[in-house]
């Protein structure tokens, strides 16, 4: 019996029920024309470039798309968002196909469809070869109220067993983390840098861009994070226009400005200018040293440190008596 392709699955839980008992001549599967489909409308990862894509393309030449995308509507009814292929498309395009093999799911909320996204990228790649902005994205879906374990290992099943070939049946497992399983547990980082992580996730994107980048390192990136949007875009216009390092030091002010409600963009060059007249160090000149030839004409051998201080004072108040500073 032929799969109504045009049913609709509302999350996953619809979805494993509709999948149920599907046998492999029963594949839940289409071909969508490539110009239909449009990335993600967030999302977080970069494609892959240079030898890897190259790889991709020749092996789609050869063999075509093996492993179909799963795709969502995208409010237009000729269109289809990626929630899983992003770079299978972009190789199939390179590669001159006019068609991909998908699974349509329809409905999806916008939550669930992250998870998809997040969850097929931890598939391809390990999460310590991911750049700062995408391990923050992974983060911060798992941290999110919307997170669901039980939820996510359905997914994982899911994909697993289309990337395998193997028939739609599913059973829900509804597996839970155990308790010590946090964040920091799936992916080796201490909590402090989980807390960074999810900092990192409210930067701008063209902040992060330059912090994927190392324009800006990792903690300074998180200073900055605390800043309004406007203010962050003006450290991003800022730093397209002269080459300047932004240091922790830097970043922290910034911070604490932006708290007080006092970050101008005045303010913002003269912190990354290192112009702030509160920055300046004092005119007065520390830790002076004198020659040993001087101290030998002028001091005995026995005087001590406070007695040169002593003579030194006096021969200075003597000094300026006798040519007064012209104030002006």
């Amino acid at each position: 019996m032929a799969l109504d392709n045009k049913r609709k699955l509302k999350n996953i839980d619809d979805m494993i029920e509709s999948f149920g008992g599907v046998n492999e001549s029963e594949n839940p599967q289409r071909s969508l024309n490539i110009t239909t489909l449009v990335p993600f409308s967030n999302h977080p990862f970069s494609l892959y470039e240079g030898e890897r894509l190259d790889d991709m393309v020749a092996s789609i030449k050869t063999n075509g798309v093996l492993v179909p995308i799963i795709v969502r509507k995208n409010g237009n009814e000729s269109l289809y968002e990626i929630l899983s292929g992003h770079n299978r498309v972009n190789a199939g395009r390179l590669a001159g196909l006019t068609e991909v093999p998908a699974i349509l799911l329809e409905d999806v909320s916008d939550d669930l469809a992250m998870i998809y996204v997040v969850e097929t990228n931890l598939m391809q790649r390990s999460f310590s070869d991911m750049k700062h902005s995408e391990k923050a994205a992974v983060i911060a879906m798992h941290h999110s109220k919307m997170f669901s374990q039980g939820k996510r290992s359905d997914i994982l099943e899911m994909l697993s067993r289309i990337e395998n070939n193997e028939d739609l049946t599913f059973s829900q497992s509804g597996k839970k983390l155990r308790s010590h399983e946090t964040i920091g547990g799936l992916y080796s980082l201490c909590k402090n840098t989980v807390a960074r992580y999810i900092r990192i996730n409210k930067l701008s994107d063209p902040l992060k861009k330059r912090l994927d980048n190392n324009d800006i390192g990792f903690i300074p990136a998180v200073a900055l994070s605390y800043l309004t949007d406007t203010e962050q875009a003006m450290v991003d216009t800022y730093l397209n226009a002269d080459k300047i390092k932004i240091d922790i030091k830097k970043a922290e002010k910034l911070r604490r400005h932006s708290k007080d409600g006092i970050l101008d963009e005045a303010m913002l060059v003269m912190i990354l200018e290192n112009t702030d007249p509160a920055e300046q160090p004092s005119k007065t000149p520390l830790g002076v040293k004198i020659r040993r030839t001087v101290l030998d004409k002028y001091f005995k051998a026995d005087d001590t440190p406070k007695m040169i201080e002593e003579k030194i004072e006096l021969a200075l108040e003597f000094y300026f008596n006798q040519n007064p500073i012209n104030p002006a």
